[in-house]
């Protein structure tokens, strides 16, 4: 039996080309608030030159066994507000498999005074923080986690400044 010829190209769905103004606005559907992600928050440095950099840290609160997996992220950064979308996990090529939380680090420069992190997932919920950063205080202080006024909106972040793994720069 011989194929077919298609006249058109079936439409094929972009799984990842949602847009974050598209994501930002949609109502989700309405669930129990579990915490699902842990954020942390806190000072490091670059690994090739010497910059100070703020790290954001996004770990799951579920562990896995088989495979080491990473939190696949899109961010972008407006003035005072930084949006992380959480696109969902991917799998590490590693040699050896380790059980434990899948996780992702952001790294950012130049960042002082208060901005707004708001974790938005896929399904437009959002969990934001307000978060003081002062460099010349080497300080680093939460000044409000709260829920956007939105409805259906659940909590599944927990937001914490982790001075125990602050690194300066010379």
């Amino acid at each position: 039996m011989s194929l077919k010829n298609q006249k058109s190209i079936p439409h094929v769905p972009k799984s990842r080309g949602k847009k974050i103004s598209i994501i930002k606005d949609s109502v989700p559907e309405k669930k129990k608030s579990e915490i699902e992600y842990n954020c942390e928050i806190y000072f490091s440095t670059g690994f090739l030159k010497e910059k100070q950099l703020y790290c954001i840290t996004l770990t799951t609160i579920r562990q896995f066994s088989n495979l080491n997996y990473e939190i696949s992220v899109s961010t972008t950064k407006h003035k005072s507000t930084i949006d992380i979308i959480i696109l969902g996990l991917k799998t590490k090529i590693d040699y050896v498999n380790n059980s434990g939380s899948a996780l992702c680090e952001l790294l950012f420069e130049n960042l002082y005074g208060k901005h707004t992190i708001n974790i938005i997932k896929q399904d437009g919920s959002i969990n934001s923080a307000i978060v003081d950063f002062n460099i010349f205080k080497r300080k680093i202080d939460l000044v409000k986690v709260f829920l956007p006024e939105k409805k259906n909106n659940r909590e599944f972040v927990t937001f914490e400044v982790v001075p125990d793994k602050f690194k300066y720069s010379n």
